[in-house]
């Protein structure tokens, strides 16, 4: 009978943790995004203090890495049932890939984006005759002429971490300012007001992973600390597409893809107990998939959503009720996948206690990808 007892016990505080995936309800998933003739691609998702939804991502794009992406975004006022026609942010003459977006406490946009110069690779490919992924025959007279818009060293001026403001709800947008760090989501907004960017350095040699932060409102970035490597782990070439957020109990937790040996494609977690100035050593939460967009609800439990680029190809959350300390199970999002071009999911609390998620994603049939959505809630 004492076995029994304990057995039974262990099993309730088990399942105090641990939710299961029929503990999602998917009230609706669909595509948002109507422009077949674009590849659309790592989306973030934010509501706004006055419940409008904005979505930003890499729009106007060929392929998943080409000379024409840029900054977008799209908008809703009816949580999601319907999105505006997309708008230009930014658009440089080489390409601006992952977007991130944050609405401060003064009301003000941050969108937040990475240029990059990788095309070049398959440009020179296909000029040489040789199979060049993403480069085909038919484009390479128009990547060319977007490639020569520019001298080289031009190009590599361009190259790097940036962020644009908005004052008057997205009407307008500042000139690019200089981050320090990118992450695929953007900055994060403490308790003091200050802001802190958990991120990679992406053109300094070797790159940097830590953290870089703005007491002005996102005008200026300062470099702030570095997050420490884990035995065997190799920071520049093995950390990736870190995202954060401060939890009730100060403490804030930021997340990190993972290319290394071990634990090879899982994300891993460090914390920081004194506001982003020192970081504890990343380690395993048991999670595979990547990246993860952390969200705090309005009752302090944490979300995390990230890809699943393996069988059942989709999209997943877990959700922490002591601050980041331990994770849920996984909570299935979509599991309808076609392939790993997916991912990047990022999430918001409605209202009424709902949640929308956010990703993008190549359906089956389809040459693009598009912008999809999942409304759902947990089951408690």
């Amino acid at each position: 009978m004492k076995s029994t007892t304990l057995i039974l016990g262990s099993l309730l505080a088990l399942s105090s943790t641990l939710f299961a995936a029929e503990d999602v309800k998917v009230l609706e998933t669909k595509t948002i995004s109507f422009q077949p003739d674009y590849y659309l691609g790592w989306p973030t998702l934010l509501r706004q203090k006055d419940n409008r939804l904005i979505i930003v991502f890499s729009g106007g794009r060929q392929a998943h890495v080409c000379p024409f992406g840029r900054l977008e975004f799209i908008t809703s006022q009816d949580d999601g049932q319907t999105w505006s026609f997309p708008r230009t942010i930014l658009d440089t003459d080489i390409d601006d890939r992952d977007a991130g977006i944050l609405e401060t406490s003064k009301g003000t946009l941050l969108a937040t984006t990475f240029t990059s110069t990788a095309y070049e690779t398959y440009l020179n490919l296909a000029k040489e005759g040789k199979p060049a992924p993403y480069a085909k025959p038919e484009t390479l007279p128009l990547w060319e002429a977007a490639h020569s818009r520019l001298t080289h060293e031009q190009r590599q001026s361009l190259r790097g971490e940036w962020l644009v403001r908005s004052t008057d709800n997205g009407l307008t947008w500042s000139a690019p300012i200089r981050t320090l760090v990118d992450s695929p989501h953007g900055p994060a907004e403490l308790a003091d007001g200050r802001l802190l960017y958990v991120g990679r350095e992406l053109v300094s040699k070797p790159p940097r992973i830590g953290v870089s932060e703005s007491n002005d409102d996102g005008l200026t970035w300062r470099w702030l600390s570095e997050i420490p490597v884990r035995a065997g782990d190799k920071a520049g070439l093995d950390y990736h597409e870190l995202h954060a957020v401060q939890a009730n109990d100060g403490r804030i937790i930021a997340q990190i893809r993972h290319h290394g040996e071990t634990n090879h494609y899982e994300t891993l977690q460090t914390e920081s107990e004194d506001g982003g100035k020192t970081w504890s050593e990343p380690r395993s939460i048991g999670v595979w998939g990547y990246p993860s967009h952390l969200l705090k609800l309005r009752d302090g439990t944490l979300l995390m959503t990230y890809g699943h680029r393996r069988a059942p190809f989709g999209n997943q959350a877990r959700i922490s009720r002591d601050h980041g300390r331990t994770w849920s199970s996984p909570l299935m999002i979509s599991e309808d996948g076609q392939g790993q071009d997916l991912g990047y999911p990022s999430s918001a609390e409605l209202a009424d206690g709902t949640l929308l998620t956010v990703w993008y994603e190549r359906l089956k049939g389809d040459k693009k990808t598009v912008l999809r959505q999942a409304h759902w809630k947990l089951n408690q």
